[in-house]
């Protein structure tokens, strides 16, 4: 019994881990004066690497795990530092995801993951202001402020410097880059909306108010809804699902605690959609 489940955990971060390579990056080269990187063509890791992994992780962690997994696996990186902590005088500064060396260019590289779920609300007046958390706790343009003025400038600081030596790694040598990968959720009746220069391959699905997810509508097909650590896994694995009544019920006690769901919708056997219910 216990194999049984040490299998089924493997699967299940196996799925979690497909789902996170087939994230598309947010955009492709520069933008928001930030250059994209993006993950090689990749061996298949072997499922033994995935035991390491804490269940207990939350999503942002364990995308680093697949991260630093899939550099692994790569011909082209080579994976020379990660989860860098800058601590100097005992205050803890920041700290560093990748350090990786590019094989082919000879060049080291400092990278900064980000892994996101938004939501567009049309309600905000600046563009990109609009996308969102979908518990309206973190949006697009705060983490690019923050990696812009925080995350990647902490690298030239003096206190870095000498601990990145130490490890052996020249800062003078280096070049910055984010791996920024998301999955976005338009409303409903914005399904066709261009969302230049923001990668159109990154929308998965639409979203919905609380009040709009009605049995009227919504009432004839099936559904589950992932917690949050599953929220990359694609929905046709799926093996259960609810009815509309039994996941409304479910929505419900998220709702009372100001937290938005992620459903897979079973419309057909073949057919499947991601929509996002939100709270507010």
């Amino acid at each position: 019994m216990q194999i049984y489940f040490k299998l089924k955990a493997i699967q299940k971060l196996w799925q979690q881990y497909q789902g996170f390579i087939q994230t598309p990056e947010l955009w492709e080269n520069n933008l928001f004066e930030l250059n994209q990187f993006k993950l090689p063509q990749i061996n298949k890791p072997d499922l033994s690497q995935l035991e390491d992994i804490n269940p207990r992780l939350v999503l942002g962690k364990r995308a680093e795990h697949f991260f630093s997994l899939a550099i692994q696996n790569s011909k082209d990186y080579e994976l020379l530092a990660n989860n860098l902590q800058i601590i100097y005088n005992k205050e803890t500064l920041g700290e560093f995801d990748f350090f990786l060396r590019n094989i082919n260019r000879k060049q080291n590289l400092h990278v900064e993951l980000v892994y996101k779920f938004y939501v567009y609300d049309p309600n905000f007046e600046a563009e990109m202001d609009r996308w969102i958390g979908p518990n309206r706790k973190d949006s697009l343009t705060r983490k690019i402020k923050h990696l812009k003025t925080h995350q990647l400038p902490l690298l030239y600081q003096p206190e870095t410097t000498e601990i990145l030596e130490n490890v052996a790694i020249d800062v003078q040598n280096l070049e910055q880059e984010v791996c920024f990968k998301a999955n976005l959720f338009l409303p409903k009746y914005m399904q066709s909306k261009n969302i230049a220069p923001l990668n159109s391959a990154c929308i998965v699905g639409y979203y919905l108010k609380k009040e709009e997810f009605t049995k009227k509508d919504y009432g004839n097909f099936e559904y589950f809804s992932p917690k949050k650590p599953d929220w990359p896994i694609l929905s046709e694995s799926q093996q259960e699902w609810f009815s509309f009544t039994e996941i409304n019920r479910q929505l419900e006690q998220l709702f009372a605690n100001k937290k938005s769901a992620l459903l897979w919708i079973k419309k057909s056997a073949t057919t499947f959609e991601r929509c996002m219910v939100v709270w507010w």
